[in-house]
Formats: C-alpha cells, sequence, structure tokens
C-alpha cells in the first residue's frame, strides 16, 4: 500500500512519541511538521528523516502532500488548531482529551461534517490489542451480567512545576490530563451513566489534585474511578461481572498483561506480547477510516467521544472547576 503521510501539529512529549511509534509501520511516514517557530520545527524534522518544517500551523496544512495531521498541542488548543486542519481539508486525529469541555467537540465534529473529513479522537488506548480482547471477552457473555468496574490513574506530577498540568489558565488538573483514561475505560464498558458523583481534592491554584468519581448505570453497574496528580497508584483495572472478572494489570491503558477470571476457578493468562509505546493502532486505524472514505471510526465513534466529554462537564460542575477562559 502507499505510504500515508502525517504532518505532525505541535512538537511535545507525545508528538515525539507518536512519531517514534509510527516508524514501526511500514506504510507510514512524518511529512511534515508544523511549529509557532520555525527553530523548533526544524530540530523536530531532524529527527524523522525528510520531514518539511513550518514555522507556523497555517503553512503546515496547507502542505498538499499530507494525508492527515495528528494535533499534538495542549489541550486548550485542540479547538482552533483542529478547525484550522478541517476547514483546509484535512483528516485530523486529535489528542486527548480531545477538547476541554463537550461544546468545543461539538464545534469541532460540527466542522468535520461541514467539510466532509475524518476527525477522530487519540484516545490511543481503545486501539490496543489487549482493548479489543477485553471487548470481545465482554461480549461473549462469559463475565455474565457487568457490576463493576474499578480503575484508577494517579501519577506524581503535581510537584514537577509542569505548567500545563497545574495552571488553570492551561486547562490543568488530574480530571482532564489523566482521569479521561479510566472515564474512556468505563464508557467504553458500560456506556453513559444514569448518576454522576463525584469529590476532589484542590489545589491552591485551583485545579483538581485528585479526584474521585462513581459512576452509577440503569441496571445497577457501578464504576469506581479515581485519578491523582498527587502520588503514582497501581493505575490498573477491573471489569466484574457476576461469572467472573478480568484484570488489566499496570498501566491499565498502556499495552499489558491481563487475566480472566471465571467464578469456577478457571483463569486464562494474557501476557503482554508488544513492542513499541502503543501509539500506532490508532495511526492504523485512522489510516483505515481515511482510506475508506469515512468520516468516523466504529471503535471510537463522535458520539462516544461527545458522552465522555459530557461525563467530564458534570464532574467538573460538581467538584466546581472552571477554566478562566470559558464562557
Amino acid at each position: 500500500m502507499s505510504n500515508f503521510h502525517w504532518g505532525i501539529l505541535g512538537t511535545g512529549g507525545i508528538a515525539h512519541a507518536f512519531a517514534k511509534d509510527l516508524a514501526a509501520l511500514n506504510n507510514h511516514t512524518v511529512s511534515a511538521v508544523g511549529s509557532r517557530t520555525l527553530e523548533k520545527a526544524e530540530k523536530f524534522a531532524k529527527e524523522f528523516g525528510d520531514a518539511t518544517a513550518y514555522g507556523s500551523y497555517e503553512e503546515l496544512v496547507g502542505d498538499e502532500n499530507i494525508d492527515a495531521i495528528y494535533v499534538a498541542t495542549p489541550h486548550p488548543m485542540h479547538r482552533d488548531n483542529v478547525i484550522l486542519a478541517l476547514n483546509a481539508g484535512k483528516p485530523v486525529l486529535c489528542e486527548k482529551p480531545f477538547s476541554v469541555n463537550a461544546k468545543e467537540a461539538r464545534e469541532m465534529f460540527d466542522a468535520a461534517a461541514k467539510n466532509k473529513v475524518a476527525l477522530m479522537e487519540a484516545m490511543w488506548a481503545r486501539f490496543l490489542p489487549h482493548y479489543s480482547q477485553i471487548r470481545e471477552i465482554i461480549e461473549s457473555g462469559v463475565l455474565g451480567a457487568i457490576t463493576t468496574i474499578h480503575a484508577d490513574h494517579g501519577q506524581r506530577l503535581a510537584d514537577q512545576n509542569i505548567a500545563r498540568l497545574v495552571e488553570p489558565s492551561l486547562a490543568g488538573g488530574a480530571l482532564l490530563d489523566l482521569g479521561i483514561y479510566p472515564i474512556s475505560f468505563a464508557h467504553m464498558v458500560l456506556g453513559v451513566p444514569q448518576k454522576i458523583t463525584s469529590t476532589s481534592v484542590m489545589t491552591e491554584k485551583g485545579a483538581d489534585a485528585q479526584t474521585s468519581i462513581i459512576l452509577d448505570y440503569k441496571n445497577g453497574a457501578q464504576a469506581i474511578l479515581n485519578t491523582t496528580m498527587i502520588v503514582q497508584t497501581p493505575c490498573t483495572a477491573v471489569v466484574a461481572g457476576v461469572d467472573g472478572y478480568i484484570e488489566v494489570d499496570r498501566t491499565f491503558y498502556n499495552p499489558t498483561s491481563m487475566r480472566l477470571v471465571l467464578f469456577n476457578g478457571e483463569i486464562t493468562e494474557y501476557p503482554r506480547n508488544y513492542q513499541g509505546h502503543g501509539l500506532r493502532e490508532q495511526a492504523l486505524e485512522f489510516e483505515r477510516v481515511v482510506r475508506s472514505g469515512e468520516v468516523e471510526s466504529p471503535i471510537l465513534t463522535r458520539k462516544d467521544t461527545e458522552e465522555i466529554m459530557e461525563i467530564m462537564d458534570t464532574v467538573r460542575k460538581q467538584i466546581g472547576l472552571k477554566y478562566p477562559f470559558e464562557d
């Protein structure tokens, strides 16, 4: 198959990780990179062969040789960056969290629909092999009725002086940067909750340092979720049904091992057999979507992303977290 040419919008850590993981794919190339300064773009481009460096995002999205844009800027910039690329007719894979709130997410998807190009959230975990296995196990019915989900994501970041994680003006806090993972995981398994209950420990600057969430569902199931940037936690997940449970090892949203434990005592191990970071599966799926002429992936649809953002909006309302730039 012919090469799939990526334009990388942003030059931060996740942009580097994405570009490096693409090297494991035979037909995906980093063809161009755009930054707010040409110097940063040139430095990034040198790391990835013959990529063209642009000193503005406008120049990047105007490159006719690019098949898709990967938006890797901080999340408060996602809406404007994504819509810029969509209006240039470029399909977009946008880093998680997709946006700051559901309103922005709808604006982004509306722009994709208007321009008739694909747009997908880069919630890379959804596309990993072990997440696919989790969905297959659940769909098989072997767990019986799902009653409980546990998932946590904690990293010691609050004392690392990383502005985008702690400043409300940059949509800082544990919820959007870390909490998106357990929330998306619960949504994948149980969908939209009937009731949301949340509580937080706030930083002196007014962002959430730690947030705990209970999602209640119509069928009586619950998801118990925690996210924190104060301490490192096991970052594991459990999906439990009346006939067994899936235990996902650290780090549950990365390529990892897991096991199926049935009520009758039968245990099936799923070892980690994976090389690389784990960002390339989403790239492969997005290539498939773009080449097929579709505008979204069934693995993570517009509806899914908007529902997840709406859950996070509700949590933020409950804990009193509003960013200064929001209406």
